[in-house]
């Protein structure tokens, strides 16, 4: 800037500055690139990326949040692409692919205005406006609702959402135990319903056996073996006692210093010693336990004490897995043992084993009467195909708690989509004035998704969209859309594909707030960080 004296320089030297149509149009760029990362991933026909994360690890996928986890970007317009699937995976767990794609069109097609000159906030609010009417008829005109107590109808609706993954080779066996392991965790407490999948639901991994050998538990399985050799390692209808405390001499905290005086006082010390942990181990045996569990460590007396009560004792678990085993059997977690009481001890498990798989020792609590905690136990040919088998169970079980938390389901292969454009398009004629183009231009943007279906299969777009744009403009045919296998159009009620509403109506708002959120902006500054000196705080 020149002024009178001669130019002033606001920003520092080495702060880069873009701003304008420039940095609009740069995003836009970003956010396709980032959508054409992921297109090939959507659809029964999908592919998968191999990538290799900085430990030199390998990620086998076609997951869009878990290929966009592993990839590292510099543009921030890209960064926030990346986010919002992480969103989508977190909020409902599927169609993290969906909505990349989308939002990266709902930018492509706002390029155009974007070079014409049109001011981004009369963009924003034909965007807006397409989006609230989008759900309203999404909700009212195109979604149909569902039995949740039909299981035949929820294996369906899960088998449309695995269809697209590594795991449709054994569907049907996935659906069920999907289905089987969300309704064992769902609890109904004063008319409200919750369904923690992420902390009762555990997954556990075990390379070896074959896929078919998987299967949910109707109890917990855990990494672990008892502590002295002796112990009975089957028990059936066992007596469980949770503890969080450990079973040994309590050390002083930091560095603590006795003085001993006599002889005596070191044999004083190590019968005080002992006598904390006899105390410990009666408070125990006295409500006569078959098993016990604790989180912290079981001292060699205590296991002597306990192997001759003919008690059973694991140690150093997890707080998670503690937690989980006090859903299944009916425990009580307790802190101290001088507390136990006869309503604590947990008795609704059948059978306590221990198995081995490999060289390693597993614990399995099962049979349980009314376990609202489960744990799914995978088998196959390695870790990596286990990790993608595993992602693709956790989509299936979020599909299958979505549509029990909101029973409403829309047509799948992107039928829902081009009924949406459909709609739009003939609202779009009653808009006045400017915002009409873009308004127009959201519908054209929703049928990227079956476009990138057709394109998955090898079809022809042009012609097998145009017939697909036919059947929608005749009543009664909301319901068609793009067979993902061979790439025609087929009515979708007929193939049974369906998608829960709530990741619908997820990926619309998800898609255009990013959509609107990245045109808004209009100046990037980013400033080069100084080179930094050697910390004085920092120890060498």
């Amino acid at each position: 800037m020149m002024g009178q004296g001669g130019p002033v320089l606001v920003l520092k030297q080495n702060t880069k500055r873009e701003s304008g149509r420039k940095v609009q149009l740069g995003n836009v760029k970003a956010a396709k690139m980032i959508s054409d990362v992921i297109r090939t991933c959507l659809g029964p026909r999908s592919m998968m990326k191999m990538l290799m994360d900085p430990m030199g690890g390998i990620v086998m996928t076609n997951d869009g949040n878990a290929i966009l986890r592993e990839i590292q970007v510099q543009h921030p317009a890209a960064k926030s692409m990346i986010e919002i699937s992480r969103t989508q995976d977190e909020e409902v767990g599927d169609g993290t692919t969906s909505v990349i794609i989308l939002a990266g069109e709902m930018l492509s097609v706002a390029e155009p205005f974007l070079e014409q000159k049109m001011h981004p906030t009369q963009i924003i609010s034909a965007y807006r406006q397409a989006l609230e009417d989008s759900l309203d008829v999404l909700r009212d005109q195109i979604s149909v609702p569902v039995d949740v107590s039909n299981e035949d109808e929820m294996v369906k609706i899960i088998c449309s959402a695995l269809g697209t993954k590594f795991i449709r080779k054994w569907m049907d066996m996935a659906c069920k135990m999907a289905l089987r392991s969300v309704k064992t965790v769902a609890l109904e407490d004063q008319g409200r319903r919750e369904i923690d999948i992420k902390r009762y639901a555990k997954v556990e991994k075990i390379p070896g056996g074959a896929i078919e050998d998987s299967r949910v538990l109707s109890g917990i399985m855990i990494n672990k073996d008892v502590t002295h050799p002796k112990m009975r390692r089957r028990i059936e209808n066992p007596r469980i006692v949770l503890l969080d405390c450990s079973l040994e001499y309590k050390k002083g905290e930091s560095q603590t210093d006795i003085e001993l005086v006599s002889e005596q006082d070191f044999s004083r010390i190590l019968q005080l010693e002992e006598e904390y942990v006899q105390k410990i181990c009666e408070d125990i045996i006295r409500v006569k336990p078959d098993i016990v569990f604790t989180e912290k460590g079981v001292s060699d007396l205590a296991q002597h004490y306990l192997v001759k009560n003919n008690i059973t004792a694991i140690r150093r678990i997890r707080k998670t897995d503690n937690n989980r085993i006090a859903r299944a059997c009916g425990a009580n977690i307790l802190n101290r043992t001088d507390e136990l009481r006869e309503e604590d001890v947990g008795t609704g498990a059948g059978l306590f084993e221990i198995k081995k798989f490999g060289d390693e020792y597993f614990t399995f609590i099962t049979e349980c009467k009314d376990p609202k905690a489960c744990t799914i136990l995978l088998r196959g040919a390695s870790k990596d195909v286990l990790a993608e088998v595993e992602r693709n169970l956790q989509d299936a079980m979020q599909v299958a708690r979505n549509v029990m938390l909101d029973p409403r389901l829309v047509p799948g292969g992107g039928a829902a989509e081009m009924a949406l454009a459909h709609i739009l398009n003939e609202k779009a004629k009653s808009i006045q004035g400017i915002q009409q183009k873009p308004y127009m231009a959201v519908a054209h943007a929703l049928e990227v998704v079956p476009i990138t279906l057709i394109q998955n299969c090898g079809g022809n777009t042009i012609r097998t969209l145009t017939q697909l744009r036919a059947k929608h403009a005749t009543a009664g045919n909301k319901n068609w859309g793009i067979n993902g296998e061979t790439g025609n159009i087929q009515d979708m009620q007929e193939l049974g594909i369906w998608e829960p509403y709530a990741v619908k109506a997820q990926v619309y708002k998800t898609a255009v707030e990013t959509a609107i959120l990245l045109l808004r902006i209009d100046d990037i500054v980013s400033g080069s960080k100084k080179q930094a000196g050697p910390d004085p705080m920092k120890p060498e």
